[in-house]
């Protein structure tokens, strides 16, 4: 398994339209066996620097393997998987809610100042 890997083994990157797989070079893809050597599936967020713009320079190179890969029928090894999701910026997330200890806290102040 591991030397088919080395010889044809591709990256699938999680995108927000689906899968997509992405054929690295023989030296991309000892080193992509070594970042997954515990892990199968990697967040983009905790690669290194290094490591977040090699995935971004694969993909944007435009090396993706076709579609025949992902039905399973000429299936080729996956070294791994990146979900990469893009960032959320702070205008598009909901409004947070006071917790509960800032609730309290207040009452016992209030408690504490009646005394």
């Amino acid at each position: 398994m591991l030397i088919e890997k080395l010889a044809a083994g591709v990256v699938q990157v999680q995108t927000p339209i689906g899968p997509r797989y992405v054929m690295p070079s023989f030296l991309q893809r000892v080193y992509l066996l070594w970042l997954f050597r515990n892990f199968p599936i990697l967040p983009h967020a905790v690669l290194s620097g290094r490591q977040q713009r090699m995935i971004d320079r694969m993909c944007s190179e435009q090396r993706f393997v076709s579609m025949a890969y992902s039905d399973g029928m000429n299936e080729a090894p996956v070294l791994g998987t990146i979900e990469h999701r893009p960032a959320i910026s702070a205008d598009r997330l909901p409004p947070r809610r006071p917790m509960a200890s800032e609730g309290s806290q207040g009452l016992a102040a209030e408690v504490r100042q009646r005394s």
